[in-house]
Parts: C-alpha cells; structure tokens; sequence
C-alpha cells in the first residue's frame, strides 16, 4: 500500500539527512553585484542605460557588477588610507593593490597612489574588457559585433580561445588579442556558407560539404 500523507507533513531531520546523503550539497556563492536602493532613480537610470549603449553590455546586471567590483576596492583603499604611512600593513597591502590595478591597466604607472584609487570610475574597468579591446583593436565593426566574434570563439588571447565577453584584458596581454586559428577570419576553415559557394564555383555536385578534411 502506498501511504498518503498531508501536504502540510514536514519529514523530521533524521529522514531529510538520509536524502541528502547521496545528493550533492548545493554550493554558497557570493554575491557579484547589488541591486539599487532605489530603483526608479531618473539620473541614474539614463546614466546606465548610456553606459549599456556605449560598452554593447548585455543588461544592467554587467552594470551593477562592476559598481560592486569598484566599490569593494574604493572601500579597501579608504580603509587603508586611515592607517599612518609606514604601517606594514598599509605598505604591503596598499602595494599589493596598487600593482593589480596597474597589472590590467586601470591605473597608471605615475598615479600609484591609494588617493587616485577613490577617484577610479566604472569606465574606467569597463574600457579593459575584453569587448571593448576587440573593438577599439578593428577586429570588430561594432561594440555589438565585438561580442558575438567572441561568443562565437573567433577570438583568442595569447593561444587561449576566450568566450568571455567581460574578460579583463591585462596590459601584457592586450597586444596579443587576435582571430583564433581555426577561426575563418584568422585563416582556418571557411565558414558553412563560404565553403559551399566555394562548392558552387567549382561546379561540385549536391551535399557533402561537409566531408571536406580541415
């Protein structure tokens, strides 16, 4: 017989842990953004929307993860700013950050200050994605076509194949940015159509395109 139990019924915590013992534990991720406090703030609303437009994002929450990023390195610096100058922990960690946020290019070699980090703004971390590198490089015609070549794998950093749109380009790496090579546009294998208008030019006959070796 099979028992019907209420739908109020709670199994007791004996039971739930048996269930769970061949069940996965779900993972506790922090938080990458914040929303506003409020919400329907004209100002603030246009000044996204802009930056939406300029830098091809996806939706406001790329916006809103970046201000977290920011925020989070505008508070380390405030905090270490009310330390005296030879504090040890102001040298090492001050540095450490300093050398990070010149790493991938956000603040100058002449600026490494910790009173230059509070004035850092959000384009600022938005210019070193690796969208807006494509496009500023001529690998794209547009912020929006920048995002689909590296959607698309055509992109790759180094000898790594990025598909990470928000992906922070690093001073040393951003002259490495090019097509990757099985990309039809850094010289691989032509793309579907191309091979078969290829096919048409040739005089070839019906299907089989595809069985071309690379």
């Amino acid at each position: 017989r099979t028992l019907l139990l209420p739908f109020w019924y709670r199994p007791r915590r004996r039971e739930r842990t048996a269930k769970m013992v061949n069940n996965r534990i779900p993972k506790v991720v922090s938080k990458t953004y914040i929303t506003p406090r409020r919400p329907y703030e004209k100002a603030r609303l246009d000044q996204e929307l802009k930056i939406i437009g300029e830098y091809g994002l996806k939706n406001k929450r790329e916006v809103w993860r970046v201000k977290y990023t920011l925020a989070k390195i505008r508070k380390a610096a405030r905090e270490l700013l009310t330390l005296e100058e030879k504090d040890q922990r102001r040298l090492f960690e001050g540095n450490a950050l300093l050398r990070r946020l010149v790493r991938i290019g956000v603040l100058d070699e002449g600026r490494m200050k910790l009173d230059y980090v509070l004035g850092l703004k959000i384009e600022d971390f938005l210019e070193r994605r690796l969208q807006t590198q494509v496009f500023k490089l001529g690998l794209a015609k547009s912020i929006h076509h920048a995002r689909v070549l590296i959607r698309q794998r055509h992109i790759r950093v180094r000898k790594q194949v990025v598909n990470i749109p928000s992906f922070v380009v690093r001073l040393d790496s951003q002259k490495h940015i090019d097509f990757s090579l099985k990309s039809p546009f850094g010289g691989g294998r032509p793309g579907r159509v191309k091979r078969k208008n290829l096919k048409k030019a040739a005089g070839g006959g019906g299907g089989g395109g595809d069985e071309e070796e690379d």
